[in-house]
């Protein structure tokens, strides 16, 4: 990586793509905000990465940049969203919204929401519950690349789980993660890098252990944490099942297989049970449990507690959830975000279609 960017000249050149692609102004923002953490967090699979390809997806007629969100079920704490072919930038945190309010007003607020597409980092949508002194929680599920225990056959996404706790001294503790043993995310970025991936993570099309990030588009298959049924993939499993029954069979949205593809040059199957890619979000006042300061002072001793454990290797001290992510923000937000060249040839190749100006 040799191009560094400031990340509000980043955010600008994605806002205007958002913008020309139809995108109200608040919700251009917004998308751009979605993408722009998570170069800013070290996730740079889900960020400005992407961008190109949800331009791609509008340009295919699955994406709506201007939709008529609306709640199809309710209950006072409770809602079901269909999201009328958003992009999932936009349709996860109006849905997490939707959760703090009912939150604020029963203690907690779940929002399940269906004809959605990719949503980003989970992380940017649990995160806004933090500022309203609650616990956030986000779920989404994705297109077919992994295979559940036992199995040869692409079923399930790797539905991404995040929870965000709120601190007080101390940062916000955040899990992140895919329910696969690695994301597609890390896949892209070892193919782009030229670099072999770890047994454990891929199988090839007939269920052979892979060190090529390149064999998934020849018909392989990501493995569930745990990676085989000796290491606990079963656990893995169940995990990406739950996600994908919360965030699709609970919303109805599509599950399993039938998973709308991120990249638009897949087709979508036909007979889909549901509508769209799904998501699951949630929102808990903390106060509905004990007192906010004590909850965030107790958070603080559980993870200064846990900074001090004994490590293993002197030289890899025990890391906090969402620790290397904070670290990152700290020092990208200071001196820049550093882009893969051939994310920049992509990003000044999609500006010149759409006649915006790539910051040089």
């Amino acid at each position: 990586m040799s191009f560094i960017i400031r990340h509000t000249e980043l955010a600008n050149f994605a806002e205007q793509v958002f913008r020309h692609i139809g995108c109200s102004e608040a919700d251009a923002r917004t998308a751009a905000s979605v993408l722009l953490a998570a170069d800013l967090r070290g996730i740079d699979s889900h960020g400005v990465a992407r961008l190109s390809g949800y331009v791609r997806l509008w340009q295919a007629g699955r994406v709506n940049t201007s939709p008529n969100m609306h709640i199809t079920a309710e209950t006072p704490s409770t809602a079901s969203l269909d999201a009328d072919s958003a992009l999932g930038l936009v349709s996860a945190p109006h849905a997490m919204k939707l959760a703090i309010e009912k939150a604020k007003n029963c203690g907690s607020g779940w929002v399940a929401v269906s004809n959605s597409n990719h949503f980003g980092i989970a992380a940017f949508h649990a995160m806004m519950a933090l500022e309203h002194g609650m616990i956030g929680f986000a779920l989404t599920n994705a297109s077919p690349l992994v295979t559940p225990a036992n199995g040869a056959e692409r079923m399930l996404g790797t539905n991404p789980i995040c929870w965000a706790f709120p601190a007080g001294e101390e940062h916000p503790l955040i899990l992140d993660m895919a329910t696969s043993a690695a994301s597609n995310g890390k896949l892209e970025i070892a193919e782009r890098k030229n670099k072999s991936i770890p047994e454990g993570w891929l199988v090839d099309k007939n269920g052979q252990p892979s060190h090529d990030p390149a064999e998934l588009k020849n018909g392989g298959m990501l493995l569930t944490l745990g990676s085989d049924l000796d290491h606990g993939s079963y656990k893995g499993y169940g995990l990406s099942a739950s996600v994908d029954i919360l965030s699709g069979v609970l919303s109805g949205a599509n599950y399993g297989p039938w998973v709308p593809p991120f990249v638009s040059f897949l087709p979508v199957l036909p007979d889909l049970p549901g509508k769209g890619i799904g998501h699951f979000v949630g929102a808990m006042r903390v106060d509905g449990f004990r007192p906010l300061d004590e909850f965030k002072a107790h958070t603080d001793h559980w993870i200064r507690r846990f900074k001090e454990t004994r490590p293993a290797n002197p030289d890899a001290p025990v890391i906090i959830p969402g620790e290397p992510e904070q670290q990152m923000q700290e020092l990208r937000l200071k001196e820049g975000i550093p882009l893969n060249d051939k994310v920049v040839d992509d990003l000044k190749q999609l500006g010149l279609n759409l006649n915006i100006s790539f910051p040089s």
